[in-house]
Formats: structure tokens, sequence, C-alpha cells
């Protein structure tokens, strides 16, 4: 053990104080802070005013057409039509008549309206058709405009849980859901980065013939175990960093930022704008809302202990294998991604499904993903923060995490086994069918 501890001294201390450590541990967080807040800003400073002069002559619609807080306006007009529309101001002219107790209209413009603006309007009309349906039908004006003003206000939804000792407590779904794809998506992106780590780590040290050099006074598998291990502490080390360094300067830039450009992200998220366009925005103004209540209601010392057991898990589990891939490959790149994609393809499948799994955290598929070793790391990450044991029961945990520490003793004597031959073998391609075959020769 005293030869595994002086090859994990090695590592760490050699990669923490290499210049490209500390340059992508300060330069990630502000990466990815100044990609979500400045995704807001630029998302609002975008938004065009798209003026629409209406010309009509059904009175319901000059009553009951109007725009809301949004970039589209109207303006009932007579001097406007489809030949001079654009020489008055406007974007476009809308037509409107009843055929068949139906309102069509048509809207001319020299550029095609957006997705979104065109639905809006969709929805405009068909709002000012239902007023003037229920106004015919004896419902006034001023007694429909209080119904609406009331029902906005009207309802109050609450996901009551119990908890294990009988108190019903208050849920947040919307929270727990960015704790689990936050989770995910940041042991996803270490598993590769640091899983790469160690596969290029371990190739140069056999093309470089270094290795001859260290398996002369240890084993392979010593080798292969003490560079997991002290990749893993740089990984741990530098994850820990970039969570301070997030938190640190998202809670200062609320501070530091213009109100306006906090108000225009927090209408982006409000405004009915699909969620694909506008998801760094709605990100940067859930974030911003969440200072107040992010305490509430979330037990962070379970979340943050089963994380650090699930990014240590994954990663072990999957470094290893990476290990045995950095062994037998040569120089040859085209044969390096070859042998990853068995690897990776369960990494990239987890993330895939990570969406679905947080909508249905306690579907037979989200269980049976979140216990096999392969998909736990990232999936039980993911179904966790909507509680345990309500949602994860502790058989489901307790075998979730007896799987993945049994997955890593296992992908570890696999690849001690491939790591022991494949570090001495030069200028040969080898299959995985070949690597398995290694697995089962006696020493």
């Amino acid at each position: 053990m005293n030869k595994v501890s002086l090859i994990i001294q090695r590592e760490y201390i050699t990669r923490v104080s290499n210049k490209r450590f500390l340059l992508m541990t300060i330069l990630m967080p502000l990466i990815f802070i100044v990609f979500i807040f400045g995704s807001a800003y630029f998302a609002a400073s975008i938004r065009e005013e798209t003026k629409i002069a209406v010309t009509t002559n059904l009175d319901f619609l000059k009553e009951h057409l109007t725009a809301e807080e949004s970039d589209v306006t109207f303006e009932f007009r007579t001097d406007v039509d489809s030949v001079n529309y654009n020489t008055k101001g406007f974007d476009g002219v809308l037509y409107t008549t009843i055929e068949n107790d139906k309102l069509i209209a048509n809207i001319h413009s020299k550029k095609q309206l957006g997705l979104e603006k065109a639905n809006y309007i969709d929805r405009q009309l068909n709002k000012a058709v239902e007023s003037n349906l229920l106004l015919e039908r004896g419902i006034q004006k001023s007694t429909l405009d209080s119904i609406k003003n009331a029902s906005k206000e009207n309802v109050t939804v609450k996901n009551l849980v119990e908890d294990e000792k009988g108190k019903n407590k208050e849920s947040n779904a919307g929270l727990a859901y960015g704790i689990g794809f936050g989770s995910g998506i940041l042991i996803y992106m270490t598993m590769f980065i640091f899983g790469s780590m160690v596969m290029r780590g371990v190739a140069e040290e056999k093309t470089n013939r270094i290795a001859e050099v260290i398996v002369s006074s240890c084993k392979p598998f010593e080798l292969m175990l003490g560079k997991i291990i002290g990749i893993a502490g740089v990984g741990l080390t530098q994850l820990l960093l970039w969570i301070a360094l997030i938190t640190a300067l998202s809670t200062s830039l609320t501070f530091f930022l213009p109100s306006e450009t906090i108000q225009q992200a927090q209408q982006i998220q409000q405004s009915q704008v699909p969620s694909s366009t506008f998801a760094d925005a709605s990100m940067a103004a859930k974030i911003m809302d969440a200072k107040a209540t992010i305490t509430e209601g979330v037990n962070w010392i379970m979340i943050i202990g089963f994380f650090l057991f699930y990014f240590l898990g994954g990663y072990l589990f999957y470094a290893s294998l990476f290990a045995a891939v950095g062994s037998v490959i040569n120089e040859d790149p085209q044969e390096a991604q070859q042998l990853m994609l068995p690897i990776t393809m369960p990494i990239i499948f987890s993330f895939v499904v990570l969406n679905g799994v947080l909508a249905n955290p306690s579907s037979s598929l989200s269980v049976w993903m979140s216990i096999i070793p392969f998909t736990s790391p990232i999936i039980m990450m993911g179904r966790i923060p909507f509680g345990v044991p309500n949602t994860v029961p502790y058989w489901q945990l307790a075998a979730s995490m007896f799987s993945l520490i049994a997955g890593f003793i296992f992908t570890t004597w696999f690849a001690g086994k491939i790591y022991r031959t494949g570090i001495l073998l030069y200028g040969k391609k080898v299959t995985w069918k070949e690597m398995i075959k290694w697995t089962f020769r006696k020493s």
C-alpha cells in the first residue's frame, strides 16, 4: 500500500500544480456564469416589438382584441392596407372576416412572423372570440373581467408529502428538478473529463515508456489503482472549487447586475415563450428567484453526501475502464475512439434519459436504471432530490450503493487483468474480444 500511496501523491501533486489545472479551475465557473447570465441579457435584448395594423368591421374585436405584456401590439386603423402598411410604420396588417360562424384571419407581412408571435396572435384572437360569445350569452364585460382577475390569484397548489414522522411537509418539485438535473450534468461532465484524463495519462506513460520503469518497482495493478485514486482526488478538488466559485459568483452577480437585466430575465421566465428558445434566460431567472427559498425544504447534507458518493463511485467505476483502454492503445486516435465507444454509450444514454427520469422519478425504468451501476451515478442523483424514502425507498438506495461498490470492485479487477498485459504491449491493435480473453488468463 505504501507504493500505491506514493503513486497517488505523485499523480495528485503533479496535476494540481499544473498551470492547465489552475487555469481550468478558474475559467470554468466564469464561463458557466457568463453563459447563463449572458444568455438572459442577450435573450432580453434581441426581443423586437411587432406592430400589427388591424383593419376590421367587427366591433367585438375592437373591444376585446388587446395586446397584453408581449412583443406584439395591435392598432386598429382604417387607412392601412396590404400595400402601404410598411410605410405607415407597421410590420404587418391583419384582415378578418366571418365565414360560417368562424373567424378567418389573414396576416400580410413582408417577413415571416416567428412561431411564438404567430401563436400569440392566434391566442389573442381566440380569447376575443371567447369573450364575445360569453357576452352574447348574457355575461357582462365587467363580470367577465372580474372573473378573469379573480381566477388568476384564486388557485394555490401545494404538494404536501408525508415524512417519516407522519408530518406533512411541503415539497418543491421545481427545486428538486433543478438539483437533480444539475447533479446529473456535473457527474456526466466529470466522468467524461476525468475518465479521459486517466486514459490519456496511462497512454502517455505507455508511449513515453515511463510505465516500464514504474512497473519494475511495483505491480501494474498498484500503478493503475494509484493513478485512478490520485486523479479522483484531483477531480474532487476541482469540483469543490467549481461549486464554491459558481455559488460565490452567482450570488454576487445578482447584487451587481443592473435591475433592468434581472427584471428582463424574470419577464422572459414568466412570459409564454418556448423553453427551448430562452432556456438559459429562464435558468438565470430561477437562480435569482430561488435565493430566498433555496434552503427551505431541502436536506442539503443528505444531497451533498449522496452526490459525493455517486460522484466518486461513478468516477471510480468508469475510470478503471478508461485506464484499461489507455493501457492498450498506441498513438492512433481512431483506435482510442473505437475502444471508448462501449464505455461512453451508457454515460451518454443516462444523460439522454435524465429528463424523463426527472419527470417520472418513481417509474420502473427510473428505478432499475438507478440500481444498475452503469447508469446509477447519474440517474440516482436525479431521483434523490425528490425525497428519501418517499420517492427513493431505502432498499432501492441500498441496492444502488451496493451494486455501485461491487461494480467498482469488479471493473477494477477486470481492468487490472487488461492493464497487466496491455501496458507492455506495443504496435498491435487490440479488440474488446481479445481484452476480455486476457481477464481469464492465469497469472
